[in-house]
């Protein structure tokens, strides 16, 4: 699924990714509304990841929504 299917079909998914990630809040998810990069950024906060761990990790998790 691309970035662009899942900023539009945020909502839905919002629950998938509250349940892989759930250190974060419920407000990351709200305001990241499908954006990947702020999405990853929050993750490298979170859970102390390197840019590349978090932004493999948003990657994964959107193939894993086919």
């Amino acid at each position: 699924m691309n970035k662009d299917i899942i900023a539009g079909n945020w909502k839905q998914l919002k629950g998938k990714a509250q349940a892989k990630w759930g250190d974060l809040t419920d407000d990351v998810f709200d305001v990241a509304e499908g954006d990947s990069k702020y999405l990853a950024g929050k993750l490298q906060e979170q859970y102390g990841w390197q840019r590349d761990r978090a932004e493999k990790e948003v990657d994964e998790f959107g193939r894993t929504l086919n």
